[in-house]
């Protein structure tokens, strides 16, 4: 099958089950809810093949504009050639997980608002942007045996 071009073709890792995680579909999966402006990941369920995403869609991110009883309209960006497109499809709720892309960011505009309440308490300024991890400061390193010079051996020709 040289030249195959079929819908699910390459998708033989992609959509197949974890191991040890063939079988029942646990309910949970089912009562999970999802909101309009929910941003969620798309990952196929090889055991479901109702409503499964396209391969190009597997393990993008995207935004829910559109929830019905059994499937999600999900908003996700496809390069196509040189373009950026948002590309509208609809999946069913086994192939969509709530994306936690945003805790990190929504658990530090917690922080911050508490760190800028107390400090307009106190009347002080306080800096509320990321820094990036500074140099290891100086330290001196000891030296617990002498160095080894370590020299290649000559290469010898036997015949």
């Amino acid at each position: 099958m040289t030249n195959s071009k079929g819908y699910r073709r390459g998708t033989r890792d992609m959509f197949s089950r974890p191991f040890r995680k063939h079988g029942t579909i646990p309910l949970s999966t089912y009562m999970r809810v999802f909101k309009n402006g929910d941003i969620v990941d798309i990952k196929g369920h090889g055991a479901v093949q109702k409503g499964m995403p396209y391969k190009a869609y597997h393990g993008k991110t995207g935004r829910v504009y559109n929830v019905t009883p059994h499937a999600v309209g999900v908003i996700v960006n496809k390069r196509v050639r040189g373009k950026i497109l948002p590309k509208r499809i609809n999946v069913r709720i086994e192939h969509v997980h709530h994306s936690k892309c945003r805790e990190d960011f929504l658990r530090r505009v917690k922080e911050n608002e508490l760190k800028l309440k107390e400090a307009k308490a106190k009347g002080v300024y306080v800096n509320l942007k990321r820094q990036p991890k500074a140099p290891k400061p100086a330290h001196f390193v000891k030296q617990i045996e002498e160095p080894i010079q370590l020299a290649p051996i000559p290469y010898e020709f036997v015949a």
